[in-house]
């Protein structure tokens, strides 16, 4: 057994782009300045996704936008964003970290998302996420990634404007998530990040009427966990591409479970947003002592593995 973790054993490199490890700040969370992207990536994170952007200014749905529920959240933020191009400083701003900033993107039609990209390519970016499935986005959100010959369409229009790594994020609202995953590999998609949140809403028992804004938004955090391995399991199973895995991650146990079912990297949303930016540290430091536990020389080794015979 070694005597020391070695933090080399969580350095991964993720469709040719370099981490130091696979835990990766989700879009949505603290990833709209580049003064909170520098403070997310300083505090241990192996990358940061940005917020998502879109074409032009969207001031999202009223308040109240946010509403905690048992083992998590639910949120209708309305894909609130200032337009890629007053994002283009907030980029440039957030990689003075010197960690890999891939920015998340959506948009109405594949054109505009190609525009979208387009215009930002000048920031050389580590990569892009191709937003398909926010559950409270309107015409811009889950309503596209349901339709795999959509999803295609969208991906094969940025694959002719970047070579940057190109991950789709899917949602897990439609009936074969497998499916969806494999129409982004054909687009041309570097990678497949499952899963987007999942549609909810609250009522209040005195109100009689729903809490959010919006009445139905995202459901995140633990709750979502079970769901999320489930599609990383069977898409991993089928896809030829990395999976990055998204869902109630809130500790080193959780990253494990979602490597094991197939995942190249994660993604932490919900944790940071209710533990705070040590939550990259704290996961770090418990895969580097079970890894040394086990006699495990790389996390590379876990990816996978729950698909194997028992041992």
């Amino acid at each position: 057994m070694r005597s020391e973790p070695d933090a080399s054993m969580l350095q991964i490199k993720l469709c040719g782009v370099r981490l130091e490890t696979p835990l990766m700040l989700a879009a949505g969370i603290l990833g709209l300045s580049g003064s909170l992207m520098r403070r997310v990536a300083q505090a241990g994170a192996g990358a940061v996704v940005t917020k998502s952007i879109g074409y032009e200014p969207r001031e999202g749905y009223a308040n109240p936008t946010v509403v905690e529920v048992t083992a998590g959240f639910i949120n209708a933020i309305g894909l609130s964003n200032p337009g890629f191009r007053a994002f283009k400083q907030e980029i440039s701003e957030g990689q003075k970290a010197g960690k890999p900033v891939f920015v998340s993107v959506f948009g109405a039609t594949p054109q505009e998302v190609r525009e979208i990209v387009e215009g930002l390519e000048e920031t050389e970016p580590a990569g892009y996420e191709l937003n398909v499935s926010c559950p409270h986005g309107g015409k811009y959100g889950a309503i596209m990634g349901q339709d795999p010959d959509l999803v295609k369409a969208m991906t094969l229009e940025l694959r002719k404007v970047t070579k940057r790594p190109l991950f789709v994020k899917l949602s897990s609202n439609v009936t074969d998530i497998v499916e969806i995953g494999l129409a982004a590999q054909q687009g041309g998609a570097d990678a497949v990040t499952a899963i987007n949140t999942l549609k909810a809403m609250v009522i209040d028992p005195e109100l009689w009427r729903p809490i959010l804004a919006n009445k139905i938004g995202g459901l995140s955090g633990p709750a979502i966990k079970p769901v999320a391995v489930r599609c990383v399991y069977e898409l991993a199973k089928k896809l030829d591409i990395p999976v990055i895995g998204v869902g109630g991650i809130f500790t080193w146990q959780d990253v494990v479970e979602f490597l094991l079912a197939g995942a190249h990297a994660v993604q932490i949303g919900s944790a940071v947003a209710q533990k705070g930016l040590t939550v990259f540290n704290q996961i770090s430091k418990g895969l580097r002592s079970y890894l040394t536990r086990r006699n495990l020389d790389h996390i590379t080794q876990l990816i996978g593995k729950a698909h194997d015979p028992p041992i």
